[in-house]
């Protein structure tokens, strides 16, 4: 590896914190301009919290704090094949991988903003640790697509049954969702038979050294990681069915399971970038969803705001604050 100059690494450790705040801040007024309705979902947002119902806001806040918290515990178990490291650690590496997720594609990001937390040589190996912890919240978001989709498709039987175009193309992605549900289950549970077969191609032997740590992933900690990964799960569903009712969106917890099990499908498999399209792609999945089952689509914009607000500017914010303290380079 290249030696860097000191004045460079004085730039990256000092100067790239600052700058991501503001690139950050200025990316989320920027979204939020070019959404529609935005400040009508803003007023209903305000109102709320002059109600009654603003404790649901808190509780929202704290189930926040309670899904980043499993989160941190899931890489953590995954990581400590690497390096010991205590919760907080983790934590700190969350919140700065949200940060760097908020400025790339799906949320790639993620994996720059933790690593930073680890030790300089274990670095490369910390990215195929962080993606078992991410292919295991895909294939619980598979999952419960899956039962969403599936729902969904008996719903839209009895309220649209002469809309054959819909019901193709609910079952076309029902059926692809299974399939890469069980292709991924097979890779998930079979680390050790991927990191084989790339020993067996020549040209991908150099990349077997960084991924060799996944032999140490054995059946317990693989269900462990996958445990936590649905608990997550489950606390977003909560936060929708929270914030539903505060904004009279009236839903049952099955038809929150259903319409945001599809919303997170949608999430995972459309490319969006956080600073500018996935506000957007969030909204009109939900809108179209949540359409099924409520017609208060004023209501589903405030709770798709919300929840943006809540569960990835906030965290973002706390993030590019973390990064001020971070040192990517130590000196040697």
């Amino acid at each position: 590896m290249i030696p860097l100059n000191k004045n460079i690494k004085l730039i990256l450790n000092y100067v790239i914190g600052p700058l991501v705040f503001c690139l950050l801040a200025w990316s989320i007024y920027r979204q939020l301009n070019r959404q529609p309705n935005w400040e009508e979902s803003f007023h209903q947002i305000k109102l709320a919290f002059e109600g009654i119902q603003v404790w649901k806001f808190v509780l929202v806040c704290m189930l926040m704090l309670i899904n980043w918290t499993i989160e941190a515990r899931k890489w953590q178990v995954a990581v400590t094949r690497l390096q010991p490291i205590n919760l907080l650690q983790c934590l700190k590496a969350i919140f700065t991988g949200t940060t760097m997720a908020f400025f790339t594609p799906n949320r790639i990001g993620e994996y720059l903003g933790r690593i930073l937390y680890i030790e300089e040589g274990k670095r490369i190996q910390a990215i195929s640790v962080t993606i078992v912890c991410s292919m295991a919240q895909l294939l619980v978001t598979l999952m419960a697509g899956i039962a969403g989709l599936l729902y969904l498709r008996n719903v839209i039987s009895h309220t649209a049954p002469l809309d054959d175009s819909l019901l193709f193309w609910t079952n076309t992605v029902l059926w692809i969702t299974i399939l890469g549900c069980i292709v991924l289950t097979l890779l998930f549970f079979k680390l050790a038979w991927l990191v084989k077969l790339m020993e067996m191609i020549p040209k991908l032997g150099k990349l077997v050294q960084y991924i060799r740590v996944l032999d140490s992933f054995n059946a317990t900690i693989l269900w462990r990681i996958l445990s936590l990964s649905i608990t997550r799960y489950f606390v977003f569903i909560a936060q929708y069915y929270l914030l539903f009712d505060v904004f009279d969106v009236d839903l049952s917890f099955a038809e929150t399971f259903a319409s945001m099990s599809v919303v997170f499908l949608v999430l995972a498999i459309v490319p969006s970038i956080a600073m500018i399209t996935e506000l957007g792609v969030r909204w009109k999945a939900s809108i179209e969803l949540v359409q099924f089952f409520s017609t208060n689509m004023i209501g589903v914009l405030a709770t798709s705001l919300s929840i943006w607000v809540i569960n990835l500017v906030i965290p973002a914010l706390i993030g590019s604050l973390l990064i001020l303290s971070i040192r990517i380079f130590r000196n040697r």
